[in-house]
């Protein structure tokens, strides 16, 4: 068992959130009951992963994705009312960690996907600008495109979108998980021979062809569920806790 606040106050301090400019608040979002026990952790705070944390009568939640972001509109209505309540009734806390979990050196969704995937990291892409969530490494050995799609697909469990930019083998790879694919410039910038992230735009097609790097867009949420995961069980013996995580099945 552990009291919110110190689990809250090792996880700011764990993941140093003071050093982020990010796009919503990072830590308790939603404060529930002083102690506990079940933890549940999860890349979304969907109602879907709300409603299996309450049929396992979890005192606590754990996400990536959390609420109260910067472009939604504020009025508590609809899907936002429902979500807000179930947490409130039922007396659950909603802890949320943005790019601190992308960026962790141990626990991040970037550090944890390239322990997944077996690729050796060798750098951040960019400390400064990117704020350390982006990493540069490369492979045990060299790969094609297809190749590197086949074991992306066998590990995550998703066919991946590949788009080739020529015809080279894959040695050196950059990488930064979720709705990051607007870095490939920046990764082509680094000659690495792929850059793979979650998602794809129209403009990304057209920088991997003309740059000459191969992009690999993975999944958003297939990216990602890799570091709130790790971090559960750290908690889980840290503190004694009850973890489960519940991976919500979402195809984007």
């Amino acid at each position: 068992m552990v009291k919110r606040q110190a689990l809250e106050a090792y996880l700011n301090t764990l993941l140093n959130v003071a050093k982020f400019r990010d796009y919503a608040p990072n830590g308790l979002q939603v404060e529930g009951r002083e102690d506990i026990r079940r933890l549940v952790t999860g890349v979304t705070a969907s109602q879907a992963l709300l409603n299996a944390a309450l049929e396992w009568k979890a005192d606590a939640i754990l996400v990536h994705h959390g609420y109260f972001w910067k472009s939604e509109a504020a009025a508590v209505v609809g899907m936002k009312k429902q979500r807000l309540a179930t947490l409130l009734t039922n007396d659950i806390s909603l802890f949320a960690y943005h790019l601190p979990l992308d960026a962790h050196a141990e626990f991040g969704n970037n550090s944890q996907l390239a322990k997944h995937l077996g690729f050796i990291v060798d750098a951040y892409m960019d400390e400064r600008e990117l704020q350390g969530v982006g990493l540069v490494g490369h492979l045990p050995e060299p790969m094609s495109l297809a190749s590197l799609g086949q074991h992306i697909a066998k590990l995550l469990e998703r066919e991946p979108i590949l788009i080739a930019g020529g015809e080279h083998l894959i040695s050196r790879i950059a990488w930064c998980t979720g709705g990051a694919q607007s870095y490939i410039d920046h990764a082509a910038s680094l000659r690495v021979d792929a850059y793979l992230s979650g998602e794809l735009s129209e403009p990304t097609t057209h920088s991997a062809r003309e740059n000459g790097i191969h992009y690999v867009a993975a999944g958003h949420h297939a990216t990602e569920r890799y570091g709130v995961k790790a971090l559960g069980e750290h908690l889980a013996e840290q503190f004694d806790l009850e973890c489960q995580f519940v991976d919500v099945n979402n195809p984007a």
